[in-house]
């Protein structure tokens, strides 16, 4: 199920007035914590954790972690559920959000190829 208009909205909060959310998708921390589950927002500017606290999995509460753009988010491991490292923690992803965070690692600037027919 897609993240909704209102995860969204609440996410906007946290990025810069000039930015936008490219990629968003829920996420569990894998080890014991006492703020297990998160929202991945992909901006064009940052990739940035926000966490949702124990009782839910998108009204985001506080930023936990901001990256750069470039950083990396794959590969998922499907081994042992879909598992992917950000920053040293391991998180676990929904198998409908597996997609989400490939596209969001090719989407970094840089690794798409050249518009072939820009004048489309």
């Amino acid at each position: 199920m897609p993240v909704s208009k209102k995860a969204r909205a609440a996410a906007r909060q946290f990025l810069d007035p000039d930015d936008e959310i490219r990629y968003i998708f829920p996420a569990d921390l894998m080890r014991m914590s006492p703020r297990p589950s998160v929202l991945i927002v992909v901006t064009r500017k940052a990739v940035k954790v926000l966490s949702t606290g124990r009782w839910s999995r998108t009204a985001p509460k506080s930023l936990e972690a901001e990256y750069p753009r470039q950083t990396r988010l794959g590969p998922v491991n499907t081994h042992m559920g879909n598992t992917f490292k950000l920053g040293g923690f391991t998180y676990e992803v929904d198998e409908e959000y597996v997609a989400v965070l490939n596209a969001a690692d090719l989407d970094r600037a840089g690794d798409l190829p050249p518009d072939p027919l820009p004048d489309l």
